[in-house]
């Protein structure tokens, strides 16, 4: 009445199974090494650069704490130079004027920095993988990062030479 042999027992095993997808087992046992080779470059650094070119551009624009630092070690300076007796004059130059300078000079460098930090991330392109463009959002980025700069670097050359919101005159 129906025993069966162990022949039997075993085909019906075989036929139940599922079938084994070749592929999908040489994936999942690929080393990181093997897949190294296809790696696509992140640009991670480039994206990075193209921020900071950004944030730097907004700092020399805004201001930032080590401007406003050195402007009030200037004041403080100028107060301490200045006589009492010294004409009015130079008492707003070395308290007003130097401090409204140094300010310049520290959003310049800013500026200076965000426009090299995004002309280098625009040029990298150039210097590395052939076939791979540099992704959209990364040149956009950038170009804002340089666009702050340029700006910013004229406000503070405007700013430093008197042009703009010059000291008023003492006499």
């Amino acid at each position: 009445m129906g025993t069966r042999t162990v022949d039997e027992t075993e085909a019906n095993v075989k036929t139940e199974e599922e079938p084994v997808d070749v592929d999908a087992t040489e994936a999942d046992e690929a080393t990181p090494q093997e897949e190294a080779p296809e790696s696509r470059p992140t640009f991670v650094g480039q994206g990075a650069g193209a921020v900071v070119s950004v944030a730097l551009g907004l700092v020399s624009l805004t201001g930032g704490w080590i401007g406003t630092v050195a402007a009030a070690r200037e004041t403080l300076i100028g107060q301490l130079e200045t006589s009492s007796g010294a004409s009015v004059a130079k008492q707003v130059q070395e308290v007003y004027g130097d401090a409204w300078q140094t300010t310049a000079l520290w959003a310049g460098l800013f500026a200076l920095l965000s426009l090299v930090i995004g002309v280098v991330v625009l040029a990298r392109p150039a210097f590395g993988v052939p076939g791979e463009p540099q992704p959209v959002w990364i040149k956009s980025v950038a170009w804002a990062g340089v666009a702050l700069g340029v700006i910013g670097l004229l406000l503070a050359v405007l700013k430093y030479t008197d042009v703009l919101l010059g000291l008023p005159s003492t006499s």
